[in-house]
């Protein structure tokens, strides 16, 4: 076999040129997208975090990371919170009681917070671990017939209302994990710590 490798043609070489080109520039986007979850002066692996959710419009979602892990900070509207109270909502979930150790004591309700408007949950699926969509909006029909709002795993179809509850027939197990969180003042939000006299060890959650 020739020792010196043949030159590639020109148009394979403009094509691995194009692709090279293309991976690094995804890569450049890609990583300032996920830094930007992180807020300024935050280390992802240090606790707590504080969030400014005052300027935050009923219905917005925002998402930090916490522990390596994308947590989503929702300000529910009225309407989305008569729709988490809705009797015929819960035999439609899985765990509509939140029997399952996955959120502290203090969010072991209805709407699985410890306050009402403001929902907290870690943004990883118990199926398989990928990222659910964020959709808000009630709907007769899109993505599932009498959809509440919620969110909507796009790997495996799993789905979770506002609550992160998961909806029966969804392949994940479990809700979706609920951070220890409290208000240190009007208007912002510390993810990572519980409130005063309130213990809970995330650690110890069945799954994420």
């Amino acid at each position: 076999m020739d020792s010196q490798a043949a030159p590639l043609p020109r148009r394979d070489f403009l094509t691995l040129a194009t692709t090279a080109t293309a991976a690094v520039g995804v890569g450049a986007f890609a990583w300032p997208f996920l830094d930007s979850l992180r807020p300024a002066g935050t280390d992802v692996g240090r606790l707590p975090i504080d969030v400014d959710v005052s300027a935050m419009k009923p219905g917005q979602q925002i998402a930090i990371v916490w522990r390596g892990n994308p947590v989503f900070i929702t300000r529910r509207t009225p309407a989305a919170l008569a729709a988490l109270k809705q009797p015929a909502l819960a035999p439609r979930l899985r765990d509509a009681a939140s029997s399952a150790h996955q959120q502290p004591p203090y969010a072991a309700n209805w709407h699985r917070s410890l306050s009402p408007e403001y929902g907290v949950v870690v943004g990883v699926c118990t199926h398989l671990g990928c990222v659910p969509g964020y959709m808000p909006d009630a709907s007769a029909s899109i993505p599932i017939e009498n959809w509440p709002g919620g969110y909507a795993c796009p790997c495996h179809g799993s789905k979770f209302d506002l609550a992160g509850r998961v909806f029966k027939g969804a392949p994940a197990p479990y809700n979706l994990p609920v951070p220890p969180h409290h208000m240190m003042a009007p208007g912002t939000l510390r993810v990572g710590e519980n409130p005063p006299g309130e213990t809970f060890d995330f650690g110890d959650i069945v799954q994420i």
